[in-house]
């Protein structure tokens, strides 16, 4: 069954957004954050409005349901994700999910000169825990380039970067490229010769299923706000046995069974690292988010996207000055589409296309390293998504040729 985008559209309030130059919103910078649908809003006003309470603290009423509903939370995102909630641990999102594994797992697992490796197309958030835990602990960081005709990952450098390691993060789909790596390759490899594997599902789990238990990655991280969910939660999917290896990251209340003066007594499970007031709020706008998602088919939601991505991308090409970095039409491609002018700086034209209703990404995207290897600064980025039309795409292209046309 064909998508239906119009009412899609209707469950997002901010799409009727008119911006203070009268043009109305046009939203293309869905691989920062999505925005969210009235489900996910309601579900979270009605918790500060009717049951604000600490969750795993007290025994009346409003603590009770709060509690049953963070748990219940747990439960929708655990499946919707093919795992078990005993696999869940709550975090603010990818970026501590990954520092949860370096500083939960890498820094119990492993000693000096182990080798973790990464690519040149992390996100910082899976570079610099690595460099930290390598000036603590003294691991080899070993970097995968991209090969920059393709924009890929190079395959063959991963196999020669993989003698020895003990760890391998790689990113599922590029936040500035829009390719997915061939992840379900990698885990096999990787586990062939020993390693554990990090996969930061934050780009991939907007635009397919991500099925943990099939996945057979020993850490997923993914958070909610790039998939319909609120700002502030995420997770660490982790594999059981590698769950038994880690150690607290960090302490304080609720992680704790006991606590003496001679020392303390951690939680088993996931439960060990989460500590303090739980995300009880943005749990509950998460479990609703995942059960709005559910009622459609994600290879139906991506070849939306990717069909408007492949369009806006050929026609971006048919602009003089304009280059465009990754190719949508990639099997798996997650639709965002970075670009840059050749006199136009990028900051300057993500100025020009606001004038005109369009938000798009401007910067290094977070992706530095990625940016030396492609030879250029910043790009422009134009992410698409669920809510996302062909018509919008239209108007975009056309406004981004007259801003070339009259300004470069």
């Amino acid at each position: 069954m064909a998508l239906d985008i119009q009412s899609i559209r209707a469950d997002f309030p901010i799409l009727e957004r008119v911006l203070p130059n009268g043009k109305k919103l046009v939203y293309f910078d869905n691989a920062a954050t999505s925005q969210k649908p009235k489900i996910v809003i309601d579900a979270m006003t009605k918790f500060y409005e009717q049951y604000n309470s600490n969750a795993h603290r007290a025994n009346h009423t409003l603590a009770e349901e709060a509690t049953a509903a963070l748990e219940h939370s747990r439960l929708s995102i655990s499946r919707y994700f093919g795992t078990s909630p005993a696999n869940l641990i709550y975090t603010s999102g990818a970026t501590e999910a990954i520092n949860l594994a370096a500083y939960g797992w890498a820094r119990y697992n492993l000693e000096r000169d182990d080798v973790v490796v990464v690519t040149e197309m992390e996100h910082h958030a899976d570079i610099v825990p690595w460099q930290e835990m390598s000036k603590e602990k003294g691991i080899e960081l070993r970097y995968v380039p991209i090969d920059t005709k393709t924009f890929t990952l190079d395959m063959d450098a991963f196999e020669v970067a993989l003698e020895g390691a003990k760890l391998v993060c790689v990113v599922h789909t590029s936040n500035v490229l829009g390719v997915r790596n061939p992840v379900e390759d990698i885990i096999e490899k990787s586990h062939a010769v020993g390693a554990r594997v990090l996969i930061d599902s934050a780009q991939g789990a907007p635009h397919e299923r991500i099925f943990f238990d099939n996945l057979g990655a020993d850490f997923v991280a993914i958070s909610a706000h790039k998939m319909a969910g609120p700002t502030g939660i995420g997770c660490l999917l982790v594999k059981s046995e590698a769950m038994e290896q880690m150690g607290p990251f960090m302490t304080g209340g609720s992680m704790i069974r006991r606590v003496t003066t001679e020392g303390s007594v951690f939680q088993e499970g996931h439960a060990m690292f989460e500590t303090g007031t739980p995300r009880i709020a943005e749990a509950i706008g998460w479990g609703a988010a995942v059960e709005w998602l559910s009622q459609f088919e994600m290879r139906e939601v991506h070849a939306h996207i990717q069909d408007i991505a492949s369009w806006t991308a050929n026609q971006m090409l048919e602009i003089p000055g304009i280059r465009v970095f990754g190719d949508p039409s990639l099997p798996g491609s997650s639709g965002a589409v970075s670009f840059l002018h050749d006199s136009i700086q990028s900051q300057d034209l993500a100025f020009l296309l606001d004038e005109g209703g369009f938000a798009v990404r401007t910067g290094h995207h977070c992706a530095q390293p990625l940016m030396d290897a492609l030879g250029v600064p910043s790009t422009n980025r134009a992410s698409f998504w669920i809510y996302n039309t062909l018509d919008e795409a239209q108007a975009f292209v056309s406004h981004l040729r007259y801003v070339c046309e009259r300004f470069a």
